[in-house]
């Protein structure tokens, strides 16, 4: 009894260096990136209100990490598009997307007013993918509902997409990408190269922007 209670011992101090570096789960990797965020804007939102790039430089640094830029823009551009992009139209839509992202999501932050947000229950499946919900509540008191498509990519979780208050907005920016491309004449170095600005120009309805501080 004896020896089998001290193997079973030598057996757990073995195994707690893996869990102690066991890889966060999806639920962790929004709480953690939300903690940062919240916290890094705190103690720099004056000095992001005069100087707008320092603070998508810090969100680049913050988000980027998390964010699957190649699944969302492939997503965004469709495999109608994709299937005829060149590598280096991929990879500078990808840089092109990834910067307007970061600022359009960088506008609404530089709102916020330290309004509560929790982040809820996670729902991870057996495909990869896992539902991370979260709830913000705006200044008028009204709670908005977020939820978080991530995938896990060799082992880590990534932010694949955002669902603010029933508002999709891969589907948002994907009927803006093909919206753009007919305006264009299908023509995709001319989409890739203004996107930025089509990014910077998308409307959410005005429970949305509530919700993400606006």
């Amino acid at each position: 009894m004896i020896k089998a209670l001290r193997n079973g011992l030598l057996v757990l101090l073995a195994a707690l260096p893996l869990l102690a570096t066991a890889a966060p789960s999806a639920r962790d990797v929004v709480q953690q990136t939300t903690d940062q965020l919240l916290a890094d804007l705190k103690a720099n939102k004056q000095q992001y209100r005069s100087d707008p790039n320092a603070f998508y430089d810090a969100l680049n640094g913050i988000l980027g990490p998390v964010v699957d830029t190649d699944g969302i823009s492939r997503s965004i551009m469709t495999v109608k598009y994709s299937r005829n992009a060149t590598p280096e139209q991929m990879v500078r839509f990808q840089e092109n997307f990834k910067r307007s992202l970061i600022q359009f999501y960088g506008n609404a932050l530089l709102e916020y007013d330290n309004q509560n947000i929790r982040v809820l229950n996670a729902k991870e499946g057996d495909d990869g993918r896992a539902s991370v919900n979260m709830e913000l509540t705006g200044r008028s008191g009204s709670i908005y509902p977020v939820s978080y498509t991530m995938v896990n990519i060799n082992g880590q979780w990534m932010l694949r997409n955002v669902i603010i208050n029933g508002i999709n907005i891969g589907k948002l920016f994907r009927d803006q990408f093909a919206d753009t491309m007919q305006r264009n004449g299908n023509d995709l170095d001319k989409t890739i190269n203004g996107w930025a600005e089509v990014v910077a120009k998308a409307k959410l309805s005005d429970e949305a922007k509530q919700a993400g501080g606006q």
